[in-house]
């Protein structure tokens, strides 16, 4: 790929822009994707959620300072839509987030595009039992496998509470994993 600021150029010039941005969406599409699913559970909600996040990179690409990665920033929006979503979702449910999730979770297995064994639906379990913090620095950190710094970019967050959260979230994990 190009460096970065180069690409970041591309994107933010009116003539490449719409050239660059599908090859930012062929880089980025499937991580972003696994992502969002892994906070809403959902094939169909998740493929809305990425679609509003990549609408709203393209459209406030020109603000992107480049202070942090241009993924982190791309995982901040991804990660803020779907939170919205969520939100949005569990309000127009009558539910709260939790419960939202908690029944997402339950349909999980039903859903065709879930192919995950047991021991998986399991683990998908015990990470939505924990709150939503912890939830998404063990994503993050477990599945997406980004460092604690990049992490920090993403969430705005410390890297020491980053630490914190992730050690709590797994200690929770295997506890829940180890009592069933």
């Amino acid at each position: 790929m190009l460096e970065e600021t180069e690409f970041i150029s591309k994107l933010k010039s009116e003539e490449t822009k719409d050239a660059a941005f599908k090859k930012l969406i062929s880089l980025y599409h499937k991580r972003l994707y696994w992502h969002i699913r892994k906070m809403v559970f959902n094939h169909d909600d998740s493929d809305d959620v990425l679609q509003n996040a990549f609408i709203k990179i393209y459209k406030n690409i020109h603000l992107f300072k480049g202070e942090s990665k241009l993924y982190s920033w791309m995982y901040r929006i991804a990660t803020n839509e779907a939170i919205t979503f969520i939100n949005k979702k569990a309000k127009r449910s009558g539910f709260t987030s939790e419960e939202l999730k908690q029944h997402s979770l339950n349909s999980l297995e039903a859903d065709v595009y879930f192919d995950g064994t047991e021991i998986q639906l399991k683990l998908q379990k015990a990470i939505a039992s924990l709150p939503e913090k912890q939830q998404l620095v063990f994503n993050m950190k477990y599945f997406d496998d980004l460092t604690y710094e990049e992490l920090s970019e993403i969430l705005d967050t410390s890297v020491g509470a980053l630490k914190s959260s992730y050690h709590i979230a797994v200690k929770k994990i295997t506890a829940l994993l180890t009592e069933n």
